[in-house]
């Protein structure tokens, strides 16, 4: 609490640093780690920690919450008409993504079949704008980039969710055919889905029909977010839907619902999320990254910085051909692609509790990955994104809109409507 109170205080000062939330709360937690292990606990006892019910309930319900939360603020009709760059991310640059990650573990990290190189391309495949905030939110940098990069890292979380369904699957030898591939994901996205959609549509209409009705205070409103988006973890995840998907659905139908009639709706969430994000990473860097520093090798160090540049970086090129867009546009999207909080639950509540074959390379792995991130995204968002700005008002100056395609206007950027919780994570 002193460290949240003591970092609050001089929050503003460090808005345009390289000094983010996630760097400051990782090394408070790897510093706590460093107590306890003087004061006798083990290595071992910090890593079965992260077993604790608590503490996977912690990492879920950030995830979920965060999920709903900027799903609420995403106009889906805006992004279909102007899905030029993030469909592109999406739709091919993840996927290549996981497969040059899966190529990529195989050949680098020792003892890795196939399903376990898989498990950890999928863990860091997602993208999290919050551990380069100054990527979306510096308003220098190209609308079209910035909505990218925004939808992109609010879209993969729930993309990636059956594929690592299917990898832990297989990891841990519980798949056998194609057919029980077509039935995870049926079950994982399809009843998910379901779920969501019921869940957002009535939790939508309930909040208008009470509020405008005045049964409803403008407060307990605002509260209702949290509720809707634990529900719909709760009520998918028993049945076997991914209950991330279905919160992240449950945010577009209820956003689509209350979004204009209450455009405070989210304000209480994104502080709850902002909270239990910094939580998130004082658990990572105590009860993940420092055990996990025990099995770091210069394999597992080399996949890590590869994760981080060609292994994105590649995908991204390839996903882009034909668009036009210049180099330096092609290397700011292809390097920030910061690896966060997506990672560390599907490390800390997916692979730990299965059991997978490979677990502790797995962790070793993803650990060393999202702490890298942590730092040289950090480290470099704020700075690179100016240089980048720079480049392209030099590139752009007495130019026609129409002449490159970085001038291509977008209305809808998620980026903007976050800024305020993206600021306070700095």
């Amino acid at each position: 609490m002193a460290l949240f109170l003591g970092y609050a205080l001089i929050s503003r000062r460090l808005e345009h640093s390289s000094l983010t939330g996630p760097m400051v709360f990782t090394a408070a937690g790897v510093l706590a780690a460093v107590v306890l292990l003087t004061e006798g606990t083990s290595v071992d006892a910090l890593a079965l920690d992260v077993r604790n019910d608590a503490i996977q309930i912690l990492l879920e319900m950030t995830l979920v919450i965060i999920l709903f939360s900027d799903a609420v603020l995403i106009d889906a009709r805006a992004i279909r008409k102007e899905a030029f760059l993030p469909g592109r991310l999406l739709g091919i640059g993840l996927p290549l993504t996981i497969v040059f990650g899966t190529l990529v573990a195989m050949v680098l990290v020792p003892g890795l079949g196939f399903w376990p190189a898989a498990v950890v391309a999928v863990i860091l495949a997602p993208t999290d704008a919050a551990l380069g905030q100054a990527v979306v939110s510096n308003e220098r940098v190209p609308g079209l980039v910035r909505q990218g990069l925004g939808v992109e890292s609010g879209l993969n979380d729930g993309i990636a969710v059956p594929f690592l369904t299917i990898a832990v699957a297989g990891a841990a030898n519980e798949m056998q055919s194609g057919r029980e591939i077509v039935q995870i994901f049926a079950e994982e996205i399809g009843l998910a889905i379901v779920i969501g959609v019921v869940v957002g549509w009535v939790g939508a209409k309930a909040i208008r029909y009470a509020y405008n009705h005045g049964w409803m205070t403008r407060g307990w409103r605002q509260v209702s977010v949290v509720s809707l988006a634990m529900l719909c973890f709760a009520l998918a995840d028993p049945v076997g839907g991914s209950g991330f998907i279905a919160a992240f659905v449950g945010g577009l139908v209820f956003g689509a619902n209350v979004r204009r009639e209450y455009p405070d709706i989210c304000d209480f969430s994104e502080g709850v999320a902002h909270v239990m994000t910094m939580f998130a990473f004082f658990v990572f860097g105590v009860f993940i990254l420092t055990p996990a520093l025990e099995g770091i090798t210069w394999e597992v160090v080399l996949y890590a910085v590869l994760s981080l540049t060609i292994v994105r970086m590649i995908p991204v090129a390839l996903a882009l051909i034909g668009t036009g867009l210049a180099w330096p546009t092609q290397l700011y999207i292809g390097w920030f692609g910061p690896r966060g909080l997506a990672s560390l639950v599907f490390m800390g509540t997916v692979v730990v509790g299965a059991d997978a074959e490979g677990a502790s390379a797995i962790i070793a792995v993803g650990a060393t990955t999202v702490g890298l991130s942590v730092l040289l995204h950090g480290l470099s968002a704020w700075p690179a994104s100016a240089h980048y700005a720079a480049w392209y008002e030099g590139t752009t100056a007495g130019t026609d809109d129409t002449e490159i395609p970085e001038e291509q206007q977008v209305e809808h950027i998620p980026g903007d409507k976050l800024r305020g919780r993206l600021r306070n994570m700095q």
